[in-house]
């Protein structure tokens, strides 16, 4: 094996090592390959950067635009909807009509596109039909999947692997080549759905046609009724007379205030940050009764209070230091929150000392300069360890009189003092978010050896201990207002009390290309971005309904929003979000559907005529969709799947050096002798099942790149015919039913139909394998093997 070779691999296997497990974003793989492969010498720079003025590229993201034309001029909706209004009420016939409309919308169209067109579609189906989304919702990912099989543009793989071909010096499949194969793959695959695999779906709880079925479905999927309870604002509380917003139930309980209902009568919905409480309103919120219960056992002492002295306590083995954070911290710069810093750095933070000024807890937006002084608190070894690990610099120990006049420290100590149920004060503190909404900072454990223990991680608070807290002693009265907040025994309202003619609860989607994967709520600013309050996030099968201001959010999960109705009407305009029901869905541009339609049809007749290729076809389709108001440009430069374009581009250099440096011949000379003495099926079966397995991991387009040069090197090596084993490599890599995040299109049903990673396989696994038999008997028919 010569060093190429050896480079080869080792690029190859840590690509596919940061594919699967998942450390590494795959568009940023993709790049360092390329980099890699350049700096190594395996491939020239010019060869490195060929892959983004490559045809199969172009074509790629060309397609993405026209497809986005054909969504907002209404193309396929119009479709879509006149062909679903056939499908009558039964199971199968639903099932059938959905997977056909989606397979032949996807033979066109980027099969991503029309399954988010598709999905409110079918959820109003559902709701009409009183069929579970669960068994509607996967059906239709798989028919857009089916569909991609059928023709040359109907996916990226089909795509790349022909223009492998031509660049292997074959002729390239044209626009229908795949369809003979491809729809019979389809047909096979909605036989087998419609009449056994459906049966394999689980069922959610029905949507009903009715609002108010509606709305019991809504309660039941999402288990509001465990989460929400009344609460009352007693006479003379601390809350009386603040807005929720200054209350901070939110920030600091994780209370969701549903509505207010007034002692004087009178109802507020959807209660706004501005809203005023008063004495004597109950509250209708959303969260752990757990967490007000038992906030209501703590006691706070003030400075002088139970013969405690705050000025002693801090400089009572308490190490305070001041230090200043390095470049290489991260932190320089930035705007950031007290609670972000020590998280970051493991360790109290109390203050900051600017040039002409000291910024005290809690802060919000801090930016730290280079010169900007920390004031820290915690055990020795953690700052030791900070510096020896170049997070901080100049450290220095602060002394009590500094503590008192620079910082003013003792102004802000306060003593919180454990009930005999400590367990639910611990309860408390791990369920609620005060230390954050108050910027309260537990210092040091005072326990009845009057000593001072500075509180590990995890620890738990013991009965009779004394905690010493810093935090602004003027949020005290509003801490008290919430620990005076008494919970009612009265039953929950239900659901049906939350909409009213203004007011109503809706389910979205993150859609495909939605800028929130990957933030928090609370990082989105959602309910001031929306005016609009989540109530519940569906993952992995499961409601989350507490504490959502925290959770990551993830591509294919559902939201339960609730608000205003004007304000879930604009959220329908919003790319980032997909609304689960038709009726708010975006205006389209149908009076453009017919140009579009003809703009399409015409830039695929020049290529069915072999006049124009593909790829420059598709350019002068896009100009003429912009040209004609079909789709404004931003539009257009939004429809791109840039993660897919880069990962395209990045790895089909790596194919270039797999056949540069025979690496390529190599893995085919060993799948020939592992599998030649199966003859040429024992090779096309084998690639084919190993192209399936990988798909639950690499995605589709990576896929193709990286066998490829391997199909094409063992298809010479074994006389076999290189269009057959290739396009079985492309039906292989296209047809990802194994789990949700083979495609993007399986994603982006999982949460609306309740699924779980287990569901994919009950399903998918037998259809892969309907289909690769349906493939297998079909592609020597059509195109035969022999070389």
């Amino acid at each position: 094996m010569s060093l190429d070779i050896f480079l080869v691999f080792a690029i190859l296997g840590l690509a596919l090592f940061l594919f699967f497990s998942g450390l590494v974003r795959m568009d940023v793989v993709a790049l360092l390959v390329l980099g890699t492969l350049a700096v190594t010498g395996l491939v020239t720079p010019a060869e490195a950067l060929a892959g983004f003025s490559n045809p199969a590229v172009i074509t790629v993201w060309a397609m993405f635009i026209l497809s986005a034309a054909l969504y907002q001029t209404g193309v396929a909706r119009i479709i879509g909807r006149h062909v679903l209004r056939l499908a009558g009420h039964s199971e199968t016939g639903l099932v059938v009509t959905i997977m056909l409309t989606s397979g032949f919308l996807s033979a066109f169209m980027n099969n991503i596109g029309v399954a988010a067109l598709m999905l409110p579609v079918v959820m109003d189906i559902a709701r009409s039909t009183q069929t579970a989304p669960s068994r509607l919702l996967m059906p239709l990912a798989y028919g857009c999947l089916l569909g991609g099989l059928t023709t040359l543009i109907g996916t990226p793989p089909n795509l790349l692997i022909s223009y492998a071909l031509e660049e292997a010096g074959y002729t390239g499949f044209k626009l229908f080549d795949y369809s003979p194969v491809g729809v019979g793959a389809t047909i096979a695959g909605i036989t087998f759905v419609a009449l056994i695999g459906r049966h394999f779906l689980p069922r959610r709880d029905n949507i009903q046609d009715s609002r108010k079925e509606s709305l019991k479905a809504l309660e039941a999927s999402y288990a509001l009724g465990e989460r929400t309870f009344l609460v009352k604002v007693r006479k003379g509380s601390g809350l009386s007379g603040r807005t929720l917003a200054e209350c901070r139930l939110r920030a600091a309980l994780g209370l969701n205030v549903l509505w207010i209902k007034r002692a004087g009568g009178g109802t507020i919905m959807d209660p706004g940050p501005d809203t005023l409480l008063r004495e004597e309103d109950k509250l209708f919120v959303q969260g752990r009764r757990e967490a007000l219960q038992a906030i209501s056992e703590w006691k706070v002492l003030l400075p002088g209070q139970g013969g405690l002295d705050t000025r002693k306590l801090m400089t009572h083995r308490l190490n305070f230091y001041e230090a200043r954070l390095t470049e290489d911290s991260g932190l320089i710069h930035q705007e950031i929150s007290q609670a972000q810093i020590q998280k970051h750095l493991k360790i109290n933070v109390l203050a900051i000392r600017k040039a002409d000024k000291v910024i005290r807890s809690p802060f919000l937006n801090a930016e730290i300069g280079p010169e900007d002084l920390l004031l820290l608190q915690g055990p020795p070894e953690i700052l030791s360890s900070l510096e020896q690990q170049g997070q901080i610099q100049e450290k220095r120990e602060v002394e009590g009189k500094e503590l008192e006049e620079v910082f003013r420290l003792h102004e802000e100590l306060f003593i919180m003092e454990i009930t005999e149920d400590s367990e639910l004060f611990n309860k408390a503190s791990e369920q609620t978010q005060l230390g954050g909404a108050f910027g309260l900072i537990v210092l040091g454990i005072i326990r009845s050896d009057d000593e001072i223990h500075l509180p590990k991680p995890g620890e738990s608070f013991l009965p009779g201990d004394h905690l010493l807290v810093q935090g602004n002693i003027e949020n005290l009265e509003l801490l008290r207002g919430l620990m005076d907040v008494e919970p009612l025994s009265e039953d929950s309202p239900g659901a049906q009390t939350l909409e009213s003619d203004d007011v109503q609860m809706a389910e979205a989607v993150l859609s495909p290309r939605s800028l929130m994967a990957g933030k928090t709520l609370q990082e989105i600013n959602f309910r001031k971005k929306y005016g609009l309050t989540v109530l519940a996030i569906w993952r992995e099968g499961r409601a989350y309904r507490t504490n959502l201001h925290n959770y990551t959010l993830r591509f294919g999960e559902a939201l339960l929003v609730y608000g205003k109705r004007e304000k879930i009407d604009l959220l329908s305009s919003e790319s980032d979000l997909i609304l689960l029901t038709e009726s708010t869905q975006p205006v389209f541009r149908t009076h453009k559907a017919l140009t579009s339609a003809l703009i399409m049809g015409g830039l695929l007749v020049p290529v069915l005529l072999g006049i124009i290729p593909l790829a420059i076809s598709a350019l002068i389709g896009v100009a003429f969709m912009v040209l004609t108001g079909c789709l404004k440009m931003e539009e257009a430069y939004r429809a791109i799947e840039w993660r897919a374009v880069f990962l395209i581009a990045g790895l089909l250099p790596l194919g270039a050096a797999m056949q540069q440096t025979g690496a390529a011949a190599l893995i085919a000379g060993g799948v020939v002798n592992l599998l030649g003495d199966f003859g040429p099926w024992g090779i096309i079966v084998g690639l084919y099942l190993l192209t399936s397995l990988a798909t639950l991991a690499i995605p589709p387009p990576a896929l193709v790149v990286i066998m490829s040069p391997i199909a094409l090197q063992a298809a010479e090596t074994y006389h076999i015919s290189p269009h057959s084993l290739m396009m079985a490599i492309a039906m292989a890599a296209a047809a990802s039913f194994l789990s949700p995040v083979s495609h993007p299109a399986n994603l982006l049903v999982m949460g609306p139909g309740g699924y779980r990673f287990s569901d994919y396989l009950k399903m998918g696994l037998p259809l892969a394998l309907i289909v690769m038999v349906t493939v297998l008997i079909l592609l020597p028919i059509f195109w035969p093997i022999g070389g």
